[in-house]
């Protein structure tokens, strides 16, 4: 397809040019013309073909680039039509986490800002513990992957070429063990996490990492973090200068912060959560008290710094309404961060996230909040990553651009256009989590996905769990699904070899360990060798193609940084089932009298169980799905 342009298009060449392979059209002067200039209103766009015209007229730079996608994606019909959006926020966007392992290499983020572009966002942050450098702290972000000054500038010039907003989110309190755990910065440690606020070395480092990681972006906000420090003043801090209030510390430190921002003309954002838990009635409730702030705690919150109310849980607009009205006595500008859930999985739980994505911006619509951000988590190692979460970012644009309600057609349509891709078939990622056993739409954030594969087989330590729920049937079923549905042709049919991968381990080991203890239990020593023998070296084998494809999709997506982190949960998962079959055989053939992991009774793992409709299960780290011994002890967590 070729184009002509016409208008004052100095500006937008350089995003056109980004985009021209992703739309496949080229720029000639013989090419189909389309009108470009200035739309009725800033948050008015305007795309359309009448009696052969093309034009886009948009208010903001960046939503010429989702019109230019609507031109083409409408214009393949070759009927005429006429689209007028109205944006309904004034920023939105993803945050990614940059911090968990999965440092995104330039060439990812690029694409991620194309894709981004084509669906109309206009903001993108970037969440860094350690991961980014500072003059003087060799060891902030050491082996970490961490971006250079040069790298995070040419982030923020790739992205204002298409009118999107870089900024960065950093932790200027709490949040920070990556970085406190050197030896060589221990004078900076209050606890395990948290600085040792009111010292003047970690008053310098904070203002040594405010100007450091402020200088590559052309946009003055940033994201100073503040978030869920518990532990604050309750370490060094305690001993040095006894026992005072968390909120007198907080309010302090915030205090310092704020006149560095203001010295460099920045402008703050902080998580809000710590003002509403240390408002609640146990100090540590963040949405289900019924507190609301106190006047004279809100009266000393300073109001020069926007808070950030997350929210990844709830479904139901009733619950959006209340905690933003628990907000309100805050004072400050309110932004609301949602999150498309990767957090902690192998998948995408776009069952909870769907749901509760359409539900909280449909309040924040109503309430007037402008601010609008989509975190995309990477707890306890990153096994999943942003590129399956487009659908949901997708969800978020399409609410951007649409008052009320959404019509989920409309994403979908949206969504193959942008990234080639059916819905239906990003929704597979929810199924490595979504399995029989779980509440609707894994609305309790059950991942088997991740505890399945990393549970050792002799200790079986969620069988209970998913005792008699048939898991090798539906992994086996998941994985047949997404063969078929996957497109060689396509730009990110990559993304779903590792679920297939991981669907054919677990369809042989989800129930393994089952297997195992009612043979044992009933002396069946031929199935016992049969499974030491055959099934066990065949997941072994299937677990070393899982890795392979994994190894493949992370060099592809992220740095080399934290891929050892998964390299060794798979050593871990392989060497255990050696040492599985090798214990049976012994055990079988008479050169062991007892296997003493199989004499063991299973028991539930957790409270989140199926038993009392909390889903599944759900674990939050490797170490304690691997094994419920000691992988480590800190003799001294200070």
């Amino acid at each position: 397809m070729k184009l002509h342009f016409e208008g004052d298009m100095a500006d937008l060449l350089p995003g056109i040019e980004a985009l021209s392979q992703e739309l496949s059209f080229t720029l000639s002067d013989d090419g189909g013309k389309v009108q470009v200039g200035p739309s009725t209103a800033e948050d008015v766009l305007e795309v359309g073909l009448e009696e052969g015209n093309a034009y886009i007229r948009y208010g903001q730079k960046h939503q010429f680039y989702r019109g230019l996608g609507l031109l083409i994606q409408q214009g393949q019909t070759g009927r005429p039509f006429h689209i007028k959006e109205n944006q309904q926020f004034g920023t939105i966007g993803p945050m990614f986490d940059l911090s968990r392992n999965g440092m995104l290499t330039l060439d990812s983020f690029k694409f991620l800002l194309r894709k981004m572009a084509l669906m109309g966002l206009n903001t993108v942050m970037l969440y860094m513990e350690d991961t980014y450098e500072i003059s003087g702290e060799p060891y902030f972000g050491y082996m970490r992957g961490r971006y250079s000054a040069a790298e995070l500038k040419e982030i923020d010039d790739y992205a204002d070429q298409f009118g999107i907003e870089a900024f960065p989110s950093i932790q200027t309190l709490a949040h920070l063990e990556e970085f406190l755990k050197w030896e060589s910065v221990a004078a900076y440690k209050d606890t395990k996490g948290a600085l040792l606020v009111g010292d003047e070395k970690v008053d310098r480092l904070v203002e040594n990492m405010l100007e450091s990681v402020s200088a590559p972006f052309r946009s003055k906000r940033i994201h100073i973090g503040m978030d869920e420090a518990e532990e604050l003043g309750r370490g060094k801090y305690l001993d040095r200068n006894g026992y005072e209030s968390r909120f007198d510390i907080m309010i302090g430190h915030l205090e310092k912060i704020l006149k560095v921002t203001s010295r460099l003309g920045l402008e703050p954002m902080m998580w809000s959560d710590m003002f509403l838990k240390l408002a609640s009635e146990d100090g540590r409730d963040y949405y289900n008290s019924e507190a609301g702030i106190p006047e004279e705690m809100a009266k000393r919150i300073p109001k020069n710094v926007e808070m950030v109310y997350w929210d990844y849980y709830h479904t139901e607009m009733e619950d959006y309404e209340k905690q933003i009205a628990k907000h309100r006595p805050l004072g400050c500008n309110l932004a609301f961060a949602g999150a498309v859930w990767v957090f902690n999985t192998f998948g995408v739980n776009y069952g909870l996230s769907l749901r509760a994505t359409d539900s909280a911006l449909k309040v924040c619509k109503r309430e007037g909040i402008r601010d609008i951000y989509a975190t995309m988590w990477g707890d306890d190692g990153n096994e999943s990553n942003p590129v399956a979460a487009l659908l949901g970012l997708q969800l978020y644009a399409e609410h951007a651009y649409t008052e009320g309600s959404l019509a989920w057609e409309q994403v979908t349509e949206r969504v193959k256009f942008c990234t080639g891709i059916e819905a239906e078939a990003f929704l597979k990622f929810k199924d490595l989590d979504e399995v029989p056993g779980s509440e609707p739409n894994n609305a309790r954030q059950s991942n088997p996905s991740k505890f399945l594969l990393y549970q050792d087989v002799l200790l079986g330590l969620f069988d209970k769990q998913i005792e008699g729920l048939e898991l090798n049937e539906h992994y086996a079923a998941l994985e047949q699904a997404l063969r078929e549905i996957r497109d060689p042709k396509a730009e990110l049919d990559y993304i779903f070899e590792v679920p297939e991968k991981l669907s054919g381990v677990l369809k042989q080991k989800s129930e393994i360990g089952i297997q195992l203890k009612q043979a044992y239990d009933s002396g069946n020593t031929e199935v016992l060798r049969h499974i030491a023998a055959e099934v066990l070296p065949a997941i072994s084998a299937s677990v070393q193609e899982l890795r392979r494809a994994h190894r493949r999709q992370w060099m592809r997506i992220f740095k080399p940084f934290g891929w050892e982190v998964i390299d060794i949960r798979y050593g871990g998962v392989i060497s255990r089932l050696d040492t599985a079959s090798e214990r049976l055989l012994d055990y079988v053939e008479g050169r062991l009298e007892r296997i003493e992991e199989l004499e063991q009774e299973r028991l539930i793992y957790s409270f989140n169980n199926r038993f009392n409709h909390m889903g599944v299960g759900w674990c939050s780290y490797y170490y304690r799905m691997a094994s419920p011994n000691v992988f480590f002890h800190v003799l001294n967590p200070l």
